[in-house]
Formats: structure tokens, sequence, C-alpha cells
């Protein structure tokens, strides 16, 4: 089965998979109910379901040296990022959403497969673009937001999310900026995810899709894997589907191992140089 989402050819951004379409909202916002997950997004979201946390961290260099491929989920704060984090795991307290937008500043790390070898981390990084922030506080965080996508070596995949009804925003689109090359080299994948599309109807959803899709062509290349959907953590909408995409990323632990890296990318091992001002046994892609 091809996982959902691959884009393989420059340019291309996939759309959804066509089991639920790209905007299942009706007109008065109430979506209608999702189909019976396949067998492999079944397996998705139990491996997602057995996330736990790990560690909390205000700067790069507390965050856990090593490999294990990790799953960024950033966002605007309002976005609905903790929201969809807690309706893929299937729990409702794993990831904290402040009752102060703008307020929660730690990257928060959950581990993923078996507790004696975990496969994978999702991490949980700050919102941002809440007005209220001070300036200070904004500015720490865009540094260390901007760190880790540039820098840490163990950064896999990204899952941006933002609300369908506004769309890719200038912020998301400088955070964007700052992973692009990492994405168009196919060291990190990218996953766009609309929420809150349960208060949109089919047209005005596949209207932002198809305008978010435009809008992430530009980063396609031969390398890159890049996609969009619609989601809703209040109806479920794309969550079968998101599931799976996530699962894809990481192989499971008795897959065969990865092809070595290609020239130009970072080096893998322990001794790779560090960059400026990044945690010892971090390279810089």
């Amino acid at each position: 089965m091809t996982p959902p989402f691959r884009a393989p050819r420059a340019g291309a951004v996939n759309a959804p998979s066509p089991r639920q379409g790209p905007a299942a909202a009706t007109r008065s916002g109430t979506a209608p109910k999702a189909a019976t997950p396949s067998p492999e997004a079944r397996a998705a979201l139990a491996w997602l379901h057995g996330a736990r946390f790990l560690t909390t961290a205000s700067k790069l260099d507390q965050l856990p040296a090593g490999d294990l491929p990790e799953i960024a989920f950033v966002g605007r704060s309002n976005a609905g990022k903790s929201s969809a984090i807690n309706r893929l795991t299937q729990q409702k307290r794993l990831a904290f959403a402040s009752r102060t937008p703008g307020r929660t500043q730690h990257i928060n790390l959950f581990d993923l497969g078996p507790r004696d070898a975990p496969e994978a981390r999702l991490a949980d990084l700050p919102g941002y673009g809440y007005a209220a922030v001070e300036r200070a506080a904004k500015l720490r965080w865009q540094e260390v937001m901007a760190q880790y996508l540039e820098l840490r070596r163990a950064l896999h995949g990204v899952v941006l999310l933002a609300d369908s009804r506004l769309g890719l925003t200038d912020l998301d689109r400088r955070l964007l900026a700052l992973v692009a090359p990492r994405v168009a080299n196919g060291e990190v994948r990218l996953l766009v995810l609309l929420t809150k599309v349960d208060k949109l109807n089919r047209n005005d959803a596949q209207k932002a899709l198809r305008e978010a899709g435009e809008a992430l062509g530009e980063l396609g290349t031969e390398a890159a894997d890049i996609g969009v959907s619609t989601f809703s953590a209040l109806s479920g909408q794309g969550l079968a589907d998101v599931a799976e995409a996530l699962r894809s990323w990481v192989p499971a632990a008795d897959a065969p191992a990865a092809p070595a890296a290609t020239a130009g990318t970072a080096p893998a091992g322990p001794d790779a140089p560090a960059a400026p001002g990044q945690p010892a046994g971090e390279a810089a892609p």
C-alpha cells in the first residue's frame, strides 16, 4: 500500500486519501461519519496510542542526544495543535493546552513504540504568533525553534498545523522557510494539517486545501515528501489517514535498516561535527 500524502515528484503535493476525501464537512458544519479505518490505519493508531511523556526542555541542549526519529508538531497558538496530538494518540491530556495561548514555552518529547525499545518520538513545540506574549519571550522561542528545525539531527518529520479558516499565515510561511532546505533534500518530511475543518462547508474546505497545496508546491523537489490534508480533532476527519502517514515515516523495529546517507547530508555518527551553538552529538543538516 502506498503511504498517504507521498509527493514523489517536483512541485507535487499529495491530497488526502480518497477514502475520506478533501473535505467531508457539510454546509451546516457537521462532519459525516468517518469510514472504517483500514488494518494499516488501525495499527498506526494503536502505535500512536502508546505515546508517553519522556521529558521537557526549554533549550536545545537539554534535549536527549541520539538518532531516534522525532516527529515535530508546530503551529500558531490556537491552531489546535494540542487537540490534534491528543486525538491522534487517543489520550485526553497527553499534550497540555495552556488556558492562556502562547504561555506553553517548552519542547515536550513523547516516546513511541515498545517501552523497552522506543522507535520514535513526538515533539510538541511551543505555539507561536500570540500577541500577548512579551517580545523577549517571543524572540527567545523564535531562536530555539529555528535551531531545532534547522539543526536537530533527530528531526525526521514536521507536522505543521494551520487553522483551515485562515490558511497558511505569514508566520507559518516563515517557519516553513526554516525547514525548507531539509524538506527539499528529503531529510525531513512535511505534512500540513488544515485543522478545525468541521467549521467549514465543503466548498470552503476544498478551497483551503487547494490554496495550501499551491503554496506548498513551491517547496516540492524530486526528493521531497510533502503532504497536505484537512483535519478535525472534533469529528475525527482525517484521523486514520494522518496516523497512517506518520507511521509510514518511521520504519518498524523489524523493518530493514534505511540506506546510508547520500552525499551532501549531515554525518549521522556521534563524531559528526556540531554546528555553532549546537549541543554535542547534534550535527547540522
